[in-house]
């Protein structure tokens, strides 16, 4: 299909006119944001029907429902927004020394680009299966009690490119083939990259026998896994040996730009290309006469803290500290810029040179990837096993260098093992706030047993006293624990979640026209109509934006639905009218926040206790 047919805005306009009910509860306006890939597929394949098969849809006559990976659970992004799972709440506010305040930036203690990027993957959509997440637990129980295992894979790990995921990409696209007649600057940043990958490659290839010898003893099933299907397979060794046959054993892959500039130059052995070892000679003459030039300056302008730096950008400038200029600058000095305590300048020698150094550079790439021609096509042929080796070093970058290393920075047993059931209940003995307990050292934990005999909690209490923390923190154990990690809690046993909802806060949104009450209506009624009956439903404040008796209404309706499912549901609220639930539904259970009034003022303990009645329920209001 044509790119014009994958429009998103189409995609929603086709998808409301389809839809038979309400698009307002299909989450369509609240969450246009999440589905934008979504409804571009819709729209090409309404589309595709159409054209190819002669089939017109008739309005309002399609049932539509927005469904994740059915692998994973499924949390939508206002949920995500709420529950700050990727980023805090007023990020702006808190500025840059606070990050910590959500999930993933707790967490996010990974090495590598792949390993954060399987981390946010992970938090946004949790594991479903229990095999797999126990699998990932049984792994984190060995390394917390090997700690030659966990400390030797951290420094093996870090021995690992941080790109090395990204570098892939270069062998799984094939270019068009390099010419002498096509020697362009385009060409020789293509070159670049593909050198620069395969000393990546090389990099990553060179450390896997220190992994190999680490994971040799290890006992756990990924672990011993990881050790069968990537340190005993000879490929890695083949692939190895081709590039040594080619490359230069001393090159190594490097981050300061002239140092990776030289490398990617020198990757070829000498003597392979004749041309190759003119543009050589031709570089390395240009950066020898870039430095006899500055230490010409150094002399001849009494200048000995001239500094000449390089960037991938502008190539070499000079740098000299303020306190050393007397005066104004020589003439000679042009594109002078003043940065913090020095001086940026370049004169017209260096930027003749400079030309000169980077079309020699560009000349070494574009010949250097003739040679690299049949090298790279032999590494295409087993793009497999590096696959699979970039999907496994990102797997163990979560799970070492995010999920033990959090634990393992924290007090001992502060941090236990979850346990998962098919049907059992949700309960949480002395369970803390992963994100919160980091900042405040006293905090006060709270347990939580909801099972589907009593599939309701009602916590109350007045304002502050924790309601909105206890919610949000239920929901954050229960994703931490799907992630395959441990939780902060005594105790925890959970019955496998597959979708989170959550209603939270009181705000309007001008952009998609809604007031406060509508928007509260909205998000309620996306989660009745996608609710499923291994939900888990945290609801803060239902009905506030509306009159008492209308609001107690609403809230009391969703009650009663909620309560002939099976899905799990903490509700958070003000009216002690709820309360009156218990007494006509046996599985509502009232919970309130411990508060004492002491001499006029409120004094909030933070812990939750049991109802006894109605009457002691509301006692301090």
């Amino acid at each position: 299909m044509a790119r014009g047919c994958f429009d998103d805005t189409k995609g929603a306009m086709l998808i409301k006119n389809l839809a038979a009910r309400e698009p307002s509860a299909l989450g369509l306006d609240s969450y246009y944001k999440q589905y934008y890939l979504c409804l571009a597929s819709a729209s090409a394949t309404i589309k595709w029907i159409e054209a190819e098969k002669g089939v017109i849809v008739t309005n309002h006559s399609l049932s539509v429902t927005f469904n994740g990976s059915f692998d994973h659970m499924n949390i939508d992004a206002t949920s995500v927004q709420n529950l700050e799972i990727i980023e805090p709440f007023h990020s702006a506010l808190w500025g840059t020394s606070n990050k910590k305040r959500s999930l993933f930036h707790m967490l996010k203690t990974t090495k590598t680009v792949g390993g954060t990027r399987l981390l946010r993957a992970n938090l946004l959509q949790p594991l479903k299966d229990i095999e797999t997440i126990n699998t990932r637990l049984d792994c984190l129980d060995e390394l917390m009690s090997d700690e030659q295992l966990f400390f030797g894979l951290s420094q093996v790990l870090r021995k690992f490119p941080k790109e090395t995921d990204r570098v892939l990409c270069h062998f799984c696209f094939k270019p068009k083939k390099v010419t002498n007649e096509v020697l362009v600057v385009e060409n020789a940043r293509k070159s670049q990259m593909l050198i620069s990958s395969i000393i990546l490659l090389k990099t990553a290839l060179d450390a896997l026998p220190l992994l190999s010898k680490v994971l040799k003893d290890a006992k756990s099933f990924l672990l011993a896994n990881v050790y069968k299907s990537i340190c005993e397979i000879e490929k890695y060794a083949d692939i190895r040996k081709r590039i040594g046959v080619v490359i230069d054993e001393d090159v190594l892959h490097a981050r300061v730009p002239f140092v990776a500039r030289t490398q990617q130059c020198f990757a070829v052995k000498a003597g392979i290309d004749g041309l190759l070892d003119i543009a050589r000679r031709s570089f390395c003459d240009t950066s020898e006469a870039i430095h006899n030039l500055a230490n010409k300056y150094r002399e001849e302008y009494k200048m000995p803290n001239l500094k000449l730096p390089f960037n991938s950008r502008q190539g070499f400038y000079f740098s000299i500290p303020q306190k050393d200029i007397q005066g104004q600058l020589p003439s000679k000095f042009i594109q002078v810029v003043k940065h913090g305590n020095n001086v940026h300048c370049s004169t017209l020698e260096l930027a003749s040179l400079n030309v000169r150094n980077k079309s020699a550079a560009g000349e070494c790439y574009i010949r250097t990837e003739v040679c690299l021609e049949a090298l790279v096509d032999a590494i295409r042929e087993d793009i497999s096993v590096l696959t699979l080796l970039a999907e496994v070093l990102c797997l163990l970058d979560m799970i070492v260098n995010s999920f033990a290393h959090t634990i393992s920075t924290k007090p001992v047993d502060r941090y236990i093992r979850p346990e998962f059931t098919d049907d059992g209940p949700l309960a949480i003995d002395a369970g803390r706030h992963p994100i919160l307990e980091s900042i405040h050292s006293d905090f006060v934990p709270n347990n939580i047993f909801i099972s589907e005999a009593s599939n309701m909690v009602i916590a109350m209490g007045p304002n502050m006293s924790g309601k909105s923390t206890y919610l949000q923190q239920v929901c954050l154990i229960v994703i931490l624990a799907q992630i395959g990690c441990y939780v902060p809690a005594r105790f925890a046993t959970i019955r496998v979640v597959d979708r989170i909802f959550t209603r939270m806060g009181t705000m309007d949104n001008l952009e998609s026209n809604s007031s406060t009450f509508m928007t509260e209506m909205k998000e309620t009624a996306f989660v009745m109509q996608n609710v499923s009956q291994r939900s888990l439903i945290v609801m803060d404040e239902l009905g506030r934006a509306t009159s008492s008796s209308d609001g107690l209404a609403i809230a009391w309706s969703c009650c009663e639905h909620l309560l002939s499912l099976t899905a799990y549901t903490i509700f958070a609220t003000h009216m002690e009218n709820l309360s009156e639930l218990a007494t006509i539904y046996p599985n509502v259970k009232i919970l309130h926040f411990d508060v004492d009034i002491r001499n006029g003022r409120l004094d909030f303990k933070f812990q939750l206790r049991m109802a006894k009645t109605c009457s002691t329920t509301m006692a301090f209001y």
